[in-house]
């Protein structure tokens, strides 16, 4: 199970918003990722578990930033609930259903879902509408991103060849694009994301995840 670290930045600016301490793995569900978020000072601001399905799909995620927390998981598209963490019973509790294919956010492991989801070969491109959640108050946005594979690259390492592919990432509604670096369920690089720490290779993704 890899445990590391990611370090976060501001994608215009490129000032230091903190890291993400992660670890992640194949289950029995499908795959899982747990992870905490960290201030520059060292402050805990949030974290996210996330677990997907047998197809890539969001089985039940957790995600708190900013004293909120959302849950949800694909419910006939996906479904969530949004609630202040000062109201354990939910008295507050907001609601949210949207046909979109699965949730994004700050944290990497929504870039590996998607890709995973998606399930691209080398060239191919796609659309996906997704439900995000932006920090700190985790307010839902819709959007609609086109994803494309440019190209895989290999890298012989100790540990044998490691594959890396290479997307192109673009938010449809405002045009901003970015490309993803991603080695199994890892994100080696993207906008305002940078692995620091890997303390054992990526897994593997299987190649009949999904079927």
């Amino acid at each position: 199970m890899p445990n590391g670290r990611y370090s976060l930045h501001d994608t215009h600016d490129h000032a230091p918003l903190g890291e993400e301490r992660f670890s992640c793995a194949p289950g029995v569900a499908g795959w899982r990722y747990v992870s905490k978020t960290y201030a520059p000072d060292g402050r805990v601001l949030g974290g996210l578990d996330l677990t997907l399905d047998s197809r890539a799909r969001p089985l039940r995620m957790e995600l708190r930033a900013g004293g909120w927390q959302v849950r949800g998981g694909a419910v006939d598209g996906v479904a969530w609930v949004r609630a202040d963490a000062a109201d354990p019973a939910g008295e507050q509790a907001v609601e949210g259903h949207d046909r979109a294919h699965a949730f994004t956010g700050r944290s990497p492991a929504f870039l590996v879902a998607t890709a995973r989801l998606l399930r691209l070969t080398e060239g191919a491109s796609a659309r996906v509408r997704l439900v995000g959640f932006s920090e700190p108050v985790l307010a839902p946005r819709t959007l609609d991103q086109g994803w494309l594979l440019e190209g895989v690259d290999r890298h012989e390492t100790d540990s044998g060849p490691l594959l890396v592919e290479r997307y192109q990432v673009a938010d449809l509604e405002t045009g901003e694009q970015q490309v993803v670096h991603l080695a199994g369920d890892v994100v080696l690089a993207a906008a305002g994301i940078e692995l620091e720490e890997l303390e054992s290779p990526p897994n593997a993704w299987p190649a009949d995840f999904g079927e």
